[in-house]
């Protein structure tokens, strides 16, 4: 590998923490709506329909799906860094339509840019901080990345929250979320660094002296778009596996967004309590520094199987117990649930792909788990409409307990050093992967 695109998190610190300054703001950029933006669907515009207040949450993931797909294919094509400053400059009009907007349907006009804010510049901060660490590094890459991105959700939560209650639902808190977004493009304009050549100096160490590559080709570099997405949606069975835990994460990032502070407002809860409940959930997600690297030491699957569970238990709970502090404690438990399998799938989807290619197929996971929101937010929405509040939260523990079986059975163990996945064997002749038997 080239000295100069030498891979490691400490070599290339500055800009792996300049990555993590991004991502931070990213996660404030999402989190100034968690709290805020779901009380002002009922009490500034009088939405009395889940279904609808959520829709704000359906334009959001739809278009944070696709725009993950295609900003990793576009970042493979053209560089990160182009690619990230086109996510902050879809962001800057984000704070005036939330001060502004006449009627809800503006507020979920809004949130389609917040869709191409986080899909393309959380998916260039992950992948530039994966290439800037390498192979050995990876899981705490990942673990470091949702980490720091998921305070941001807590902080700007809570931060917003505050504000609100000091003052008024809008147009206070929106004020910080417009000076987040100004700071956060001049950072990717001026300090920000292209990482694309480290992945390509990553990929030149793969080859032998012959050319060949060290895993006899399993990992093709050469796949077209369309055979990366058939790969990582269905031809391997693993990233199936991984695809569909990712969709179904998604739905308690989804309850916790639209579900908890109106459930909790429902019991009683004022605006800034709320945000403590919903803040605390994402503020655990700050675990992932650990569960990273817990994956890096003991393989992939097993933090997987487990926050699966943990998640599904502490949704269940909130709906069992009654009490503030037992709300935080759930609401906690969760968090620690969602931060033990996060990163761990993405180090799954990442360890599967060429690093040619990695970008696109990492694109290709997050568009599935990112259509988790859409599906999630439907879901939820008719839940409640058609039953009641409660029923979403035994839902989604259902859901997650059921996914978290099927990573049991189905998904292989991707580490680099001992892991038994296996890629679908390459037809050569017809240039297409055989399906895993």
């Amino acid at each position: 590998m080239s000295g100069e695109y030498a891979q490691g998190i400490r070599r290339n610190w500055r800009q792996f923490a300049l990555q993590i300054a991004t991502v931070f703001a990213v996660g404030l950029t999402m989190g100034s709506q968690r709290n805020v933006v779901p009380i002002m669907g009922e009490e500034t515009f009088g939405v009395e329909s889940l279904l609808v207040i959520g829709s704000f949450v359906v334009s959001f993931g739809i278009v944070k799906a696709v725009l993950n797909l295609y900003s990793g294919k576009w970042a493979d094509a053209y560089g990160r860094k182009p690619i990230l400053i086109l996510g902050w400059i879809a962001a800057l009009p984000i704070p005036i339509i939330l001060i502004y907007a006449p009627s809800w349907s503006w507020i979920a006009v809004g949130n389609v840019l917040l869709g191409v804010n986080q899909g393309v510049a959380w998916s260039m901060s992950m992948i530039s901080k994966i290439e800037l660490a390498g192979p050995d590094q990876r899981g705490l890459a990942a673990g470091l990345d949702e980490a720091f991105g998921y305070t941001g959700v807590a902080a700007g939560a809570w931060l917003t929250g505050v504000i609100a209650a000091q003052y008024s639902l809008r147009p206070e808190p929106f004020y910080f979320l417009a000076a987040v977004i100004v700071v956060a493009l001049l950072l990717a304009i001026v300090l920000i660094e292209e990482t694309l050549p480290y992945a390509k100096a990553e990929a030149a160490g793969l080859e032998d002296d012959d050319g060949v590559e060290a895993d006899g080709g399993t990992n093709d570099a050469n796949l077209s778009f369309t055979e990366i997405v058939k790969r990582a949606t269905y031809q391997d069975r693993t990233l199936f596996t991984a695809a569909q835990a990712g969709h179904v994460e998604n739905f308690v990032d989804t309850l916790v967004w639209i579900a908890f502070p109106l459930f909790l407002v429902a019991q009683g809860l004022d605006v800034a309590q709320v945000g403590v409940v919903v803040g605390v959930h994402s503020a655990a997600y700050f675990l992932q520094v650990y569960t990273g690297r817990l994956g890096d030491r003991v393989g992939r699957k097993p933090p997987i199987v487990a926050g699966f569970f943990l998640a599904g238990a502490g949704v269940l709970g909130m709906v069992l117990v009654e009490g503030y502090l037992w709300w935080i404690v759930l609401s906690a438990l969760s968090g620690v649930g969602m931060a033990l399998h996060y990163p761990n799938l993405i180090a799954v989807a990442s360890d599967a792909a060429h690093p040619l290619w990695r970008s696109t197929g990492l694109g290709v996971y997050r568009l599935w788990r990112d259509l988790g929101y859409a599906v999630g937010a439907i879901l939820i929405g008719v839940t409640v409409d058609v039953l009641f509040i409660e029923a979403a939260f035994y839902g989604t523990a259902i859901a997650m307990f059921l996914s978290g079986s099927l990573v049991v059975v189905w998904m292989d163990e991707t580490h680099p050093e001992f892991g038994t996945h296996e890629p679908p064997t390459m037809d050569t002749a017809a240039g297409h992967p055989e399906p895993e038997d």
